[in-house]
């Protein structure tokens, strides 16, 4: 048991501090894509001049968005579930089919993990159509963005929610084995207990 709170605790003080920051990125995100959306919907209807680049900032921001925020909803247990057959199920049975779905859902994560970088990758070698940086206002040449940054918000995601993912399998098995009452609650939203 002390080992495995051992690795538990510092994972866990890693994951507050990582998932807090992801969740404030991803807050500038959703910020950043409703004025590229403003951008665009001034362009289009009151310029009557359409611009690519609007919208697919908005899909770049929406995609790291969700790469950043994911992983903080499945540790709140904020996805989807039925969790009826695991309320009926005695304590200890219920426990244990938990523990095995989050063993089934650490080895999607490590297979999602193996295609996510084989997407980043193939993801260099094509541009974005219209997102353009614009290095030529500190004496650099512009160039369009790679698509691999846009991909590599998969990857990144995939990679927090299986820190997450061994987290909960550690406090499951924790929890199995009668210690329950030595976890340490989660940390959510700004640090604070909940």
């Amino acid at each position: 048991m002390a080992a495995l709170l051992g690795i538990l605790r510092p994972l866990q003080f890693a994951l507050d501090h990582v998932l807090r920051i992801g969740r404030w990125i991803g807050i500038a995100c959703i910020a950043l894509m409703v004025v590229a959306i403003l951008a665009q919907v001034f362009f289009r209807y009151v310029l009557n001049n359409a611009q690519p680049w609007p919208e697919e900032l908005a899909r770049f921001l929406m995609l790291w968005m969700t790469g950043l925020m994911a992983p903080t909803a499945y540790r709140r247990g904020g996805f989807v579930a039925i969790d009826m057959l695991t309320a009926l199920l005695p304590r200890a049975l219920g426990a244990t089919l938990a523990l095995a779905l989050l063993i089934l859902s650490g080895l999607v994560l490590i297979v999602g993990l193996q295609f996510g970088i084989k997407h980043v990758n193939s993801g260099w070698l094509f541009a974005s159509s219209s997102l353009y940086v614009p290095m030529e206002l500190i004496g650099q040449k512009g160039f369009k963005l790679k698509l691999a940054w846009m991909y590599m918000s998969l990857y990144v995601g995939l990679w927090l929610l299986l820190a997450v993912n061994i987290e909960l399998i550690l406090r499951q098995v924790v929890t199995l084995l009668g210690g329950e009452d030595r976890l340490r609650p989660q940390m959510h939203a700004d640090l604070t207990v909940e």
